[in-house]
């Protein structure tokens, strides 16, 4: 594992802090070194866990240049996506609770992340948020729809997802998206509030209950319900890639 992803402790809570410059673009070294991260952090002992990014951006979702330069290599693609879904899957089947502190904007595979989380807990101000995957000639698998829908109910959902909309802070708190606003500096603070809290419940009575609470959540993110094999598909159409590099060329102004 390298150091894109930092291990701060406070006491049974830890955070993982993903520090991949400047916007923790996910590319496979940094999707692996997350999902090694909590793998570790539950193995030391950790009772819950703070996932937080970097000032005014959380995660700007996948490394989409990187992504490009692979080509036609399905191969490469194939695995650079299944990691990226690897590591959302961690924190979907994660025992212990995680909280996402998002001190920024949280698009696409970031708010991905956050929403395999239990709880979110989001910046104040103009900072965006949603699965903003239509605007670039994707299509959010069946699974990462589902993410969506038990937070915000299924209307909502289809409106957010078919227009790929990205909602500010305090949009996403009325509608259910995030779960708390505060200051942008005080975000990890507020998430480790909510951690002990839950922390000084009964422990098994507690971990039993989320369990089951969250059984629809992990069932989302198994790669039955992603179908990579067709996402990939879906990646080399004409659309797809006419918006991806539209993408890659706004981002070069």
């Amino acid at each position: 594992m390298t150091n894109l992803v930092q291990h701060i402790t406070h006491g049974p809570v830890h955070e993982l802090r993903m520090a991949r410059a400047p916007v923790n673009a996910l590319d496979p070294e940094l999707c692996a070194d997350l999902e090694q991260a909590i793998d570790g952090a539950i193995a030391d002992g950790a009772q819950g866990l703070v996932l937080s990014g970097g000032p005014k951006v959380f995660s700007a979702g996948l490394d989409v240049p990187y992504l490009l330069s692979l080509g036609d290599d399905r191969n490469a693609l194939s695995a650079a996506w299944g990691q990226f879904f690897a590591a959302a899957r961690a924190l979907a089947q994660s025992p212990i609770p995680v909280v996402a502190a998002i001190a920024g904007h949280a698009p696409a595979g970031g708010c991905v992340l956050a929403l395999c989380c239990d709880y979110r807990v989001m910046a104040s101000g103009p900072f965006r948020i949603g699965l903003n995957e239509t605007r670039v000639g994707l299509v959010a698998p069946e699974g990462i729809a589902q993410l969506l829908r038990r937070v915000v109910g299924v209307h909502r959902a289809e409106r957010l997802l078919v227009s790929g909309e990205l909602v500010e802070a305090e949009r996403a708190l009325e509608i259910g998206l995030v779960d708390e606003l505060t200051d942008i500096d005080d975000v990890p603070t507020r998430a480790r509030a909510w951690l002990e809290d839950l922390l000084s419940l009964p422990r098994q009575p507690m971990l039993l209950t989320r369990a089951i609470a969250r059984a629809d959540l992990v069932a989302a993110v198994q790669p039955e319900r992603i179908q990579l094999d067709r996402f990939i598909d879906g990646w080399f159409s004409p659309d797809t890639q006419a918006g991806l590099h539209a993408l890659v060329a706004s981002l070069r102004k």
